[in-house]
């Protein structure tokens, strides 16, 4: 009963420290770098359309004027003649009779104008987040309920600490490895508990993402890439200039982030792994524990190498089919900034296998300590 006050006490602090920083870390004023005086996103329905530009060959051209009522915001209630874009960015493809859209009102004075911005998706994305979460506790049981409660808690701490304090000028790359520890440690904790496996498997993840950002770092200086090469600095220095975020580090913050998730997973099948061969053979000394992580993470790192690559390819698909179809020459291509940008995130995030794999020593040591007078030797090569 004492232990179990302890840990509520514990686990109480805890959560007021981190709501305590989450308040003060969020108590500044942002510098308005847009003018969005009388301008308002609200949710609106197409009542009529009032004219179609739908023409003979099927196609759109120009744009579609339409009628709708807006649902929220000042103006909620009301009805106004709107201008649909027929964009591939803005706009709504093709606005029927109670299509669900979202408008930009730009008032002055009484008059507004309403654009149609795009289409209403949020119920389709809260139904999707929904679908998702629910599938996970229906198959992960408590173990999934925790895992949703971990995402929720690595978004808050993105959301409301990591870009605060990169807005006041605190190190993106320092925030980020706080941010990472915080995320693993409660993730961790959550699936296995305070147990020696958690603690080798947040000392492989947290060893894991320090390999992959000093990789990072290091082929960033030996290729001569920065975190000032990336495609939308013009964006970033004008942002620069109005706040203290440093933008040079971004890059590097970023490439932390990505790795972040498959380390994590790596780190807890691993120590997962080397666990229930313990409980399975108790008999099973640090020699042979080791040499079955290692195997284990030898495959692992097989496919985990793919995976990250085929995530940085898919992130990236459209730039690189562009520079497919131009039919650009392997010496541009592969030294230009985008190219050589891909590569660094592509092969510093998987880097952080070779730290990773060392996260079942702490786990094998126990089953040492209580082997280690017995005499019975086992082959190895038979796990």
């Amino acid at each position: 009963m004492k232990k179990n006050w302890k840990k509520v006490l514990v686990g109480t602090l805890c959560l007021v420290g981190f709501l305590l920083l989450l308040v003060k870390g969020n108590q500044f004023e942002k510098v308005s770098l847009i003018s969005t005086e009388g301008q308002s996103y609200e949710k609106a329905v197409v009542t009529k359309i009032t004219k179609d530009n739908l023409e003979e060959d099927g196609n759109r051209y120009g744009t579609q004027e339409v009628r709708v009522q807006v649902k929220s915001g000042a103006y909620a209630g009301e009805e106004f003649d709107a201008v649909n874009p027929s964009g591939s960015l803005f706009g709504m493809e093709n606005c029927e009779v109670g299509s669900r859209v979202i408008v930009i009102v730009s008032s002055t004075d009484d008059n507004a104008v309403v654009t149609v911005y795009s289409k209403d998706r949020t119920m389709a994305i809260y139904l999707f987040v929904l679908f998702f979460c629910l599938v996970i506790c229906i198959i992960g049981g408590k173990k999934g309920v925790e895992a949703i409660a971990s995402l929720a808690f690595t978004g808050v701490c993105i959301v409301y600490l990591m870009f605060p304090l990169m807005y006041q000028g605190i190190s993106p790359i320092g925030i980020t490895i706080v941010v990472v520890i915080l995320s693993t440690l409660l993730t961790l904790w959550l699936l296995g508990g305070v147990s020696k496996k958690t603690v080798s498997a947040v000392v492989g993840t947290v060893s894991g993402v320090v390999v992959a950002a000093a990789a990072a770092v290091v082929f960033g200086k030996a290729a001569g890439i920065t975190g000032y090469n990336v495609s939308d600095i013009e964006t970033l220095n004008y942002v620069a200039q109005n706040t203290h975020i440093k933008i040079g580090q971004l890059l590097f913050s970023g490439i932390i982030i990505a790795a972040l998730g498959a380390t994590m997973d790596v780190g807890m099948s691993i120590a997962s792994t080397i666990q229930e061969l313990h409980e399975r053979s108790p008999q099973l000394g640090t020699k042979e524990l080791f040499v079955s992580g290692i195997r284990v993470g030898r495959d692992m790192m097989g496919t985990m190498a793919n995976t990250l690559i085929f995530a940085y390819v898919g992130g990236s698909l459209s730039t690189l089919v562009v520079n497919y179809a131009y039919n650009l020459s392997y010496n541009q291509l592969i030294n230009s900034y985008v190219i050589g940008t891909e590569i660094m995130q592509g092969l510093s995030g998987n880097s952080w296998g070779c730290a990773d794999r060392t996260d079942y020593r702490s786990r094998s040591s126990s089953a040492y300590r209580k082997e280690k007078d017995s005499k019975r030797t086992i082959d190895a090569g038979h796990l």
